[in-house]
């Protein structure tokens, strides 16, 4: 049986995800470096940084050269040789290699591209809503700093792990503008200023956006959830993984989990079963059902519009000869737009990953039959935006 090294951080949702996905596939794992010895730790480090400096990491099933760049986490290997990137990559990979009967991701058509949207859809977008939860919303309750000190080096003198924990907290906080979530100006978060969610001048407040869509998508999971078990039918899938992996991350936040099991208490039981493995080897039909349409709304309201913006700058700038963009061009002040969603202004800079995103769920939309389209946009009416219809704002 395969067993799965990881190289990642319980702060990171797409290690929860992939640690989701391996526990579906009953695959066993271990994570370091929180389960290594000192020694194995060192050496799985080294190893990482050669193969990051060589640019040997591979991205399963293919790498876009330029587009996408390495996470600081996290890691896997399936071999024990070959170091891989990229959550989704891992479901895909076991899929392909008969880890996972069923499949991770479904093998007919629409079933298949609602996954795959799913799936892109909380990575991306639900990757800002809940790191907005952990520094804003948990802003004087959130354990990040100190748990992933902690799982570091539990052999480091506690001293020496406090200093590395303020520093981990000042760093995400710094970096909330990059992930969307920019603070009103003279917001008083009654923390340290160090840890005091940043405005960034130039840019609008988003911190409204943010909250008010975590809502619709809490609100739309647990309309969902009080019908069936899982996001597609019967049985977990990746969508199942990302969802979890992103909304799980605030299970240990402190005030973000209290208002997640006050607003969303069927969700918040949904998220512990999974964190407990009791989606482990589940079975049974998939189906897109009508009680999937509220959570599309949100995904075509917040996602989609998003990553049509972001791409429509990146061919822009990509027009007018500039090179640099993710968060070093942030860093820098450049490759930065303005654009709008849910009606209100953000200023954000481009990022190629997800241009590398949105191409391949256009992809993914055009293998679909047209019968298929229209079948989707006839049951989901606000995916028709896939088609290339104006999204909504």
């Amino acid at each position: 049986m395969t067993s799965i090294t990881f190289w990642g951080l319980t702060a990171s949702p797409y290690q929860l995800k992939m640690q989701a996905i391996a526990d579906f596939a009953e695959q066993p794992w271990r994570r370091l470096p929180a389960q290594g010895s000192p020694l194995e730790n060192l050496q799985f480090m080294h190893r990482l940084r050669k193969a990051r400096a060589a640019q040997e990491i591979q991205r399963f099933p293919t790498h876009v050269e330029g587009m996408d760049e390495y996470p600081a986490v996290p890691y896997y290997m399936l071999d024990d040789e070959t170091l891989y990137y990229d959550s989704t990559g891992l479901a895909l990979h076991l899929d392909a290699a008969g880890h996972t009967a069923p499949a991770l991701l479904p093998e007919t058509g629409v079933e298949r591209f609602l996954c795959r949207l799913i799936d892109e859809a909380f990575d991306e977008f639900g990757l800002y809503m809940v790191h907005h939860n952990r520094w804003v919303t948990s802003a004087s309750t959130n354990v990040m700093g100190d748990m992933t000190a902690l799982e570091m080096g539990r052999w480091i003198p506690a001293p020496i792990r406090k200093i590395i924990a303020r520093r981990l907290s000042r760093r995400q906080c710094r970096r909330l503008p990059y992930l969307f979530s920019v603070a009103p100006p003279n917001r008083d978060a009654g923390v340290d200023s160090t840890i005091t969610p940043p405005e960034r001048v130039g840019f609008p407040p988003t911190h409204e956006v943010l909250d008010q869509a975590w809502r619709s998508y809490l609100a739309a999971m647990e309309q969902l959830l009080t019908q069936q078990p899982y996001l597609l039918g019967q049985r977990f899938t990746l969508a199942d993984a990302s969802a979890y992996g992103q909304l799980s991350m605030n299970l240990v936040d402190g005030r973000s989990a209290e208002l997640l099991q006050g607003l969303a208490p069927e969700t918040y039981r949904w998220l512990c079963a999974i964190r407990d493995g009791e989606h482990r080897g589940s079975r049974g039909q998939l189906q897109a059902s009508e009680s999937l349409g509220t959570l599309l709304t949100c995904i075509t309201h917040t996602f989609v519009p998003l990553m049509q913006q972001n791409a429509a700058a990146w061919e822009r700038y990509r027009a007018s000869g500039q090179h640099c963009f993710n968060e070093s061009a942030f860093d820098r002040g450049e490759a930065l737009y303005d654009g709008e969603l849910m009606g209100k202004p953000f200023r954000a800079v481009v990022k190629t990953f997800q241009v590398e995103v949105w191409q391949e769920l256009q992809q993914d939309w055009n293998t679909l039959t047209p019968t298929e389209q229209e079948a989707l946009v006839r049951r989901y009416p606000d995916v028709k935006c896939l088609a290339g219809a104006p999204a909504s704002a």
